[in-house]
């Protein structure tokens, strides 16, 4: 067993520290909750020149906040966010959201919701000392590149100032008839902005817009009239009010797009007036003035059953060479309806021989309905080629390169298999874009691909070896690249009954090179096979540490030639940064600190970097270095209100579980700790969270577990065990590793009291929560959230929010049986706490929401009512129309209150709540808390 003297020093310095402020701190407590502030929403200008990230408390106004790299002075923009740096770092555009007590007074008055106040945007230009504000915005885009125009559409209801000219009102007012009623309004105002000239030009009636990234490229759609509209496609001309009409037409016109440089454009378009509409493809290039019809309702192109998809927006290939689109079948024409409601049926019918059963099926009905096929136009060549032949052929599209090759799937014939499979498994095509030809490439494949980016190799991953191969298009030869005597590329970690997946691919180097992980380390791949695989980093002084690439630059697709890594210490759960140069291969270990270290990014013009950097006791605050981390700045305080309240903390334990295996886990510490008092302690688990030593827990409503931060400042010990799995035994496996846990901490630390420990644990969590109160009375009070307590009758189940079957879970996911129900009914049994309820002794509460879409909340019944039926103490809460994890703040705030209640009841001595003496019946629900 592993004892660490520099664990041990910075633990007494952490204790000696929460000693020194022991008298001054005050306990956590839900009433703080909502002033504790997060920081989100990080960016950095392109020149290093600016820092923005929005400050936002729990509830009420946030503020984005504004840091100079150069003046180190902040500016605050109350009520900001979702801001964006000009492409040259002159200014700066945002969002503003409504005043939150103003808009909350709407909702109260139960104002529509299309009639509350909407968020405005501001635009500030630094050099200028200007502001622009816009009221109403629904949507907006700055070209993203090197061009200059903002685009604003604003939202329906929006009404431009009045004109202020003096208008005569005395003659009398004419009385209108009535008129009929207009259909609702798609159309809004709309604005452009040069950024440069600070002119801002307005267009009324408008639908749609599209943006380039380059060269100013703007187009917009105005649709005018009520029964029959009159499209107008106008397309800026850079220069205030200055724009081209380059279609019109009766009908409507939708999905405007742009290629990246702004010279050719397309869009769909419909002449028809019923609801069922038949589209057709418009596009002009860079020699033309006016856009045409270049795909028709009847062209020879596709099966006249067959017309372009609304539901697919046509996007260019980054050349501009090619111009992708959808194909979907027309729309049936319905007939009158001759029946009554009460004359129709209405049913599912169920099919074994479905590949998705029913509830699937239901759930992905939107999203078939909008599946495409997938086509493409050659604008220099004028011709079309049909790339697949059915909505559910998935063709990869990547419009960054120009290959001749592109990479289709097709699940369809595999489907069936994952109502009990983890795999998902698809036949693997090699497509040819100019003529749509399709070869079979892999039959029945589930792992990870990626073809190259000059389309000869396919690079794949085998689950079979746990090896990395490349596969020659033309001639399908394949090329074993690496082998398990080079290093570990298989996920050591994995411990379901599965095959295990590789560690990930960061990506291309160049054509013919890409780089790949192990446990540890970068791997240079070449897939033509002439060169053997080259380990790209090296182990610091023999530690294990793992590295991985950090993509810093979205828009590029090869991998530059500095590689910014992270790092993570396995042993010491340290973390931090690193840099590898591509060309020399050497490589530079900035930091590695006693922290968790994250969202490095880097300005794209200078070398000034920002980081997050986070312990136990440390917010996750922002942190700039302009020179390789020699020195860094924090530069965001987000909860200086922190060190007024009482903090925890934590150390990192190891011990021996009752299997043999050497674990480890995290054992927080009660704020103002004293070797001369007892303390209670909850255990909360899920699989592992050793690694989650550095994290920083902020106080919050719980979604469905404890806040630890929260519990440690009002005295309790708090021990996170990792756990250890063997199929096919999950329970057995969760009591070998937690109660060997838990004892080694009782007898490493006297202060904490045997006779006051709980349990709590959500979903999979939940299950082991359940299982182990039917194994042990250790425990004088458990919480299980979502539990899963009959595995006989969950097996069968399904996982309402995706529709799909729970089986695969069972056979190869989590629940860790790896047998059927009928390979191995024993198992199910076993492992299913239902079966043992005459066991228990463990006071229970139990969450198990109606709307949950992971767990049937039945299974909370099932438990719930056979621990009644036993006349043992059991308590369920049940929030209405709530998911797995809450997401309503009420309903959370509601469950952190009767946790807290339950445990400290049962844990600390308190009163017992008057919802867990006689509960709140029915009649007096929504009158009563019960608290």
């Amino acid at each position: 067993m592993r004892y660490r003297n520099w664990f041990l020093l910075v633990f007494v310095l952490m204790m000696t520290n929460q000693m020194l402020q022991s008298q001054e701190c005050k306990p956590l407590n839900y009433n703080v909750y909502d002033d504790w502030k997060d920081v989100s929403g990080i960016k950095i200008s392109d020149d290093g020149k600016y820092v923005c990230w929005i400050w936002n408390p729990q509830v009420g106004d946030g503020k984005l906040m504004l840091f100079s790299t150069e003046s180190k002075r902040y500016d605050t923009i109350s009520r900001g966010y979702d801001a964006d740096f000009f492409p040259d770092g002159k200014g700066l555009i945002y969002k503003i959201k409504p005043h939150y007590d103003s808009l909350r007074k709407q909702q109260l008055a139960g104002i529509k919701k299309e009639k509350l106040m909407k968020d405005s945007l501001g635009v500030r230009f630094f050099n200028k000392d200007t502001t622009l504000k816009f009221a109403d915005v629904k949507e907006y885009k700055s070209a993203g590149k090197e061009g200059t125009l903002l685009a604003i559409l604003h939202e329906e209801n929006y009404q431009p100032p009045k004109d202020t000219a003096v208008t005569d009102t005395t003659k009398s007012k004419k009385v209108d008839k009535k008129k009929p009623a207009k259909k609702k309004s798609t159309t809004a105002h709309f604005k452009v902005v040069d950024l440069d000239k600070l002119q801002v030009s307005s267009f009324e009636k408008v639908a749609s817009f599209a943006l380039s990234d380059y060269n100013n490229g703007l187009l917009w759609i105005e649709q005018k009239g009520d029964s029959i509209d009159s499209t107008y496609v106008m397309r800026y001309n850079n220069e205030p009010m200055n724009h081209t009409v380059v279609f019109s037409a009766a009908g409507q016109a939708l999905q405007p797009v742009f290629d990246s440089q702004g010279q050719q454009l397309a869009f769909l378009f419909t002449s028809d007036t019923s609801s069922r509409k038949v589209y057709q493809m418009a596009f002009m290039n860079r020699k033309d003035d006016n856009a045409t019809i270049i795909l028709d309702t009847v062209s020879s192109f596709f099966p006249a059953s067959l017309s372009v998809s609304e539901n697919f927006k046509p996007q260019f290939a980054e050349d501009g060479t090619a111009l992708y689109f959808g194909l979907a079948p027309k729309p049936e024409y319905r007939s009158k309806d001759t029946l009554t409601a009460d004359e129709k049926v209405s049913l599912d019918i169920w099919n074994w021989m479905d590949g998705r059963i029913q509830p699937q099926q239901l759930k992905e009905l939107e999203k078939d309905r909008k599946r495409s096929q997938t086509a493409v136009y050659y604008p220099d060549q004028g011709n079309f080629v049909r790339l697949s032949d059915n909505q559910f052929f998935d063709i990869r599209l990547d419009p960054k390169l120009h290959r001749k090759y592109l990479i289709g799937i097709d699940p369809v014939p595999y489907e069936k298999y994952s109502s009990w499979e983890q795999a998902r498994y698809n036949d693997v095509y090699n497509v040819d874009r100019t003529t749509g030809q399709k070869k079979l490439l892999i039959e029945r494949f589930s792992s990870f691909f990626n073809l190259s980016p000059s389309a000869d190799y396919l690079l794949y991953y085998s689950l079979a070896d746990s090896s990395w191969y490349s596969l020659n298009i033309k001639n399908l030869n394949r090329s074993k690249i690496t082998n398990n005597s080079m290093d570990v590329f298989y996920s050591l970690e994995n411990d379901v009954p599965n095959e295990a997946g590789p560690y990930g691919f960061a990506g291309w180097i160049n054509e013919d090179e890409a780089v790949v992980y192990s446990r540890n380390h970068l791997w240079k791949l070449d897939i033509t096979g002439k060169k053997v695989a080259v380990q790209m980093t090296q182990l610091p002084d023999g530690k294990d540490v793992s590295f991985r690439y950090l993509n810093l630059d979205r828009d590029e697709f090869y991998l530059p030639e500095r590689l910014f890594l992270s790092t993570f210490n396995h042993e010491l759960k340290s973390s931090g940064f690193a840099v590898l140069d591509l060309k020399s291969g050497n490589s530079k270990m900035w930091v590695n600190e006693p922290a968790r270290m994250s969202g490095l990014a880097k300005a794209k013009k200078a070398d000034v970097f920002i980081f997050r950097k986070e312990t136990y006791q440390q917010f996750p605050d922002l942190h700039l270095t302009q020179d390789d981390f020699i020195h860094t700045t924090q530069i965001s305080h987000a909860n200086p209100q922190q060190k007024s309240y009482c903090w925890g903390d934590v150390k990192l334990v190891d011990w021996i579980s009752f299997n043999g295996d050497s674990l480890e886990g995290l054992l927080y510490y009660p704020a103002n700790f004293s070797k001369d008092s007892t303390y209670p302690m909850i255990v909360y688990f899920y699989e592992t969270h050793s690694e989650d030593l550095y994290r920083h827990i902020s106080p919050r409503p719980s979604r469905s577990t404890i806040n630890i931060s929260d519990y440690t400042s009002r005295g309790y010990f708090v021990f996170t065990p990792d756990i250890k799995y063997r199929s096919p035994l999950p329970g057995q496996s969760a009591y070998d590793a937690i109660i060997s846990g838990t004892q080694s901490m009782l007898e490493r630390v006297k202060q904490i009291d045997a006779t006051r420990m709980g349990l709590q644990g959500q979903s999979w969590g939940g299950y082991q929560t359940a299982w182990l109160v039917t194994r042990t009375n250790l425990f004088k009070a458990a919480m299980a959230g979502a539990p899963v307590s009959n595995m006989t009758s969950a097996y069968g189940g399904i996982r309402w929010e995706s529709g799909m079957v729970r089986a695969f879970q069972y056979e190869e996911g989590q629940s860790r049986i790896g047998a059927s129900l009928w390979e191995n009914q024993q198992a199910y049994i076993e492992n299913s706490p239902l079966f043992y309820a005459d066991r228990v002794a463990t006071p229970l509460l139990i969450m198990s929401n109606d709307n949950d879409g992971a767990v049937p909340w039945y299974q909370g019944i099932e438990f719930f009512n056979a621990l009644r039926r036993l006349d043992k103490p059991v308590w369920m809460l049940v929030y209405n129309n709530a998911p797995h994890n809450l997401t309503r703040r009420a309903d959370s705030m509601d469950l952190t209150k009767r946790m807290q209640q339950f445990f400290d009841y049962y844990l600390n001595g308190a009163p017992c709540p008057e919802w867990m003496k006689t509960g709140v019946p029915a009649i007096d629900k929504g009158k009563k808390t019960g608290f």
